[in-house]
């Protein structure tokens, strides 16, 4: 760990040039909610080009050889902790200010959403070598808050539990339902945070706050802001496209992720702008762009869906 006096609040991500495009329509989000806090990128494999339009707004750190970007979370906010870390994907875009969140995390708490699906697994105890785990909501690992006094108890025991997860069997291989730690590092974290905090230690929020692809009944109701809203008038904290492919990757439907994402990464007024070379012209801003980004994704659906016969 870094000596000296940790700065109070710092956001934590791993990139690699699959995810560089998300990186940097994350980093934007942030920028555009207000947070001008420090973000540090674990860099795994990011092509010079990139680091060097990422080095004046982040700070990058080189990752260690012969780890998976996945395994990597816990790694960076230990080894540069703050008083308050909130950890957060590259698949994410910001849509309202983190503020609550960070508050409540420099309390002493773990700050996280619940994911969309339930899930505990008794075999995580042994298989981890926790103390009895107390069956709690299962949290999404997409955006997780800590303050540094329980932060770093909890991250430690995660980078060192992540050892004995079975890649090849997780989500991230062959993908073997039976496998008690399917989902890889978010088992661990949840598997870590029933064992070693209180459940008033845990703050669990709605899964509606932080929806995941397919965004069900999210509308954004102010690009230029990010802002998104339910018909009821709930307005989450990020959108989180957990499905893969990304959108910069391939061609998406026209969601409110992908629109965001466009403004994040195109937008005139955004902290880290990119060279046109570096964005799909779908993700661009202006008509152009959103035509091409929803012909792409009529193309991709068309191949997709088999025709039925005689068509």
């Amino acid at each position: 760990m870094s000596g000296g006096t940790p700065t109070p609040v710092a956001f934590y991500c791993v990139s690699s040039d699959a995810y560089f495009l998300g990186a940097v329509g994350m980093i934007n989000s942030l920028r555009l909610q207000g947070h001008d806090e420090p973000v540090y990128v674990m860099d795994c494999g990011l092509s010079a080009p990139r680091r060097e339009l990422l080095s004046p707004h982040v700070t990058l750190v080189a990752a260690p050889e012969g780890r998976e970007p996945f395994t990597l979370k816990a790694v960076l906010p230990l080894a540069r902790p703050a008083e308050t870390m909130v950890l957060i994907d590259t698949d994410v875009i910001v849509t309202r200010p983190l503020g609550p969140l960070i508050s409540d995390a420099g309390e002493g708490r773990v700050v996280a959403f619940k994911n969309h699906a339930d899930r505990f697994v008794d075999e995580w105890a042994e298989l981890l070598d926790l103390a009895p785990l107390e069956r709690r909501p299962y949290l999404c690992s997409g955006l997780v808050a800590l303050g540094r006094e329980q932060g770093e108890a909890v991250l430690e025991l995660v980078e060192d539990r992540e050892s004995r997860i079975d890649y090849g069997r997780s989500y991230f291989g062959d993908h073997d339902p039976g496998y008690p730690l399917l989902y890889a590092d978010q088992d661990v974290l949840n598997a870590v945070l029933a064992s070693r905090l209180g459940a008033e230690r845990v703050v669990a929020l709605d899964h509606r706050l932080a929806p995941m692809t397919p965004f069900d009944g999210v509308e954004v109701v102010d690009e230029r802001q990010l802002r998104c809203s339910y018909a009821d008038g709930t307005e989450p904290y990020l959108l989180h496209h957990s499905l893969s492919p990304k959108p910069w990757q391939r061609p998406s439907p026209e969601g409110p992720y992908t629109r965001l994402l466009r403004r994040a990464l195109s937008g005139p007024d955004v902290e880290i702008a990119l060279p046109a070379a570096e964005v799909p012209r779908r993700l661009r801003t202006g008509a152009l762009g959103r035509a091409e980004g929803r012909a792409g994704a009529r193309e991709r659906l068309r191949r997709l869906v088999p025709r039925r016969a005689g068509r």
